[in-house]
């Protein structure tokens, strides 16, 4: 019988090459951690490059278990490469391993994946899994798709403009890109008009911000929906109703702590399906453009097989 096959897909340019210095140091404790393995290692050369390859991985995952292990994908990189990776697997059974090297790594921090690399491969090499939710996107999305997985946030509203604005930058400033954008954006930023469905309820209402969470974290960190779960089957909405720009600054640091909920401004809705749309609204997800609006989110449980430290798997 053939040895099970681990495909780990790495973006080499995260992190500012950090991925390419450490992916020695990964694929060692790959090979230590399952002898039994072939390590199939791809340094992807571009994004699409990289989804292909994820796609392929998972296609030509074989069902076979071997020493109580399958095939397996392995994505390393930033929030983009999970993003690939996650639809790559979503609704394939096929176990999906993360290991973070970019900035933000915001899918991983909330799921409990460790934030170094190397512990985060020891946590593939463990080898337990849990399925976990997921939020279907569909629209009129990028690259003519009509469909996407994600993994964290959609955001909508000055988030996803400051996200925007983040991957527009020419110059770098790591973890600090995020609030620099933050900053610059609040300038010129006006309350938005929503038209929004919650479980069938329409809304029409102006707002800084609608965030649909499934793993509610974004931005390098920051909270804005508390608490989430992941295998809950429901969406958290989190809704900043219009306020002053100097509100909105006051709670911009609070979002990392959580603490900005308990704000008067602030709504927060669970739902399995909602509609968001309006005029000049555009989706961010992951840290990737998603589309304009209308978008349609929906709850998807289950819908990802994924590796988690111990203590992850029996949290919930």
């Amino acid at each position: 019988m053939q040895p099970p096959t681990v495909t780990l897909v790495v973006n080499p340019t995260a992190g500012k090459g950090r991925a390419a210095r450490i992916l020695p140091a990964v694929v060692q404790a790959l090979l230590t951690g399952v002898p039994s393995a072939r390590v199939q290692v791809v340094r992807a050369t571009s994004y699409d490059e990289a989804r292909i390859r994820c796609i392929a991985a998972v296609e030509g995952a074989r069902e076979t278990h071997v020493d109580g292990r399958r095939d397996c994908l392995v994505v390393m990189g930033g929030d983009g490469m999970m993003h690939l990776g996650l639809n790559a697997a979503a609704m394939s059974g096929v176990p999906l391993g993360l290991v973070p090297a970019g900035t933000g790594n915001d899918f991983c921090r909330a799921i409990g994946i460790p934030k170094s690399p190397v512990a985060a491969a020891r946590v593939v090499v463990e080898g337990i899994t849990q399925d976990i939710d997921l939020t279907r996107v569909s629209g009129s999305l990028t690259d003519g798709a009509t469909q996407r997985y994600v993994g964290s946030v959609v955001s909508t509203g000055y988030d996803a403009r400051v996200n925007r604005r983040t991957n527009a930058m020419t110059f770098t400033l790591g973890s600090l890109g995020y609030a620099y954008s933050a900053l610059a954006e609040l300038a010129r930023f006006e309350p938005l008009r929503y038209r929004i469905t919650v479980d069938g309820v329409p809304r029409q209402q102006t707002a800084m911000l609608i965030a649909v969470a499934n793993a509610g974290m974004f931005g390098g960190g920051m909270r804005i929906a508390p608490d989430f779960s992941v295998t809950d089957g429901l969406l958290d909405v989190t809704v900043i109703h219009p306020v002053s720009r100097l509100t909105l600054l006051r709670l911009l640091p609070e979002i990392f702590s959580g603490r900005f909920v308990r704000d008067p401004a602030v709504e927060r809705l669970r739902a399995t399906h909602v509609t968001i749309d309006g005029d000049d609204l555009y989706g961010m997800a992951d840290g990737e453009a998603l589309g304009p609006a209308p978008l349609l989110l929906e709850s998807v449980p289950k819908a990802l097989t994924v590796y988690v430290p111990r203590a992850v798997a029996h949290r919930s």
